[in-house]
């Protein structure tokens, strides 16, 4: 897969991502792209470490869920750290 495709897939993963999560995410398109992307490589470690197999090509629906689970592990570690932060910067 290309980078173009890879920057593709990780946008459209994050997206997914924040559809699926309840709540308001922080971040517009470069965020959810950003964060997509740095998911869709974090599904790829997990799914060659339990599956024996990465992201592979563009079309697999293995390549999409994986994409998918990464962002929203990335996601939600997000929201625990601009939680955290904002509840900081409100007790001062």
């Amino acid at each position: 897969m290309g980078f173009l495709g890879f920057l593709l897939l990780g946008l459209v993963a994050g997206a997914i991502a924040k559809l699926i999560l309840p709540g308001k995410q922080a971040g517009g398109w470069i965020a959810t792209l950003i964060l997509g992307v740095v998911g869709a490589l974090l599904g790829g470690w997990i799914g060659s470490l339990i599956f024996g197999t990465g992201l592979g090509e563009f079309f697999s629906l293995r390549t999409w869920l994986l994409a998918i689970v990464g962002s929203l592990i990335v996601l939600i570690i997000w929201g625990f750290i601009t939680n955290r932060m904002g509840s900081k910067k409100a007790a001062e």
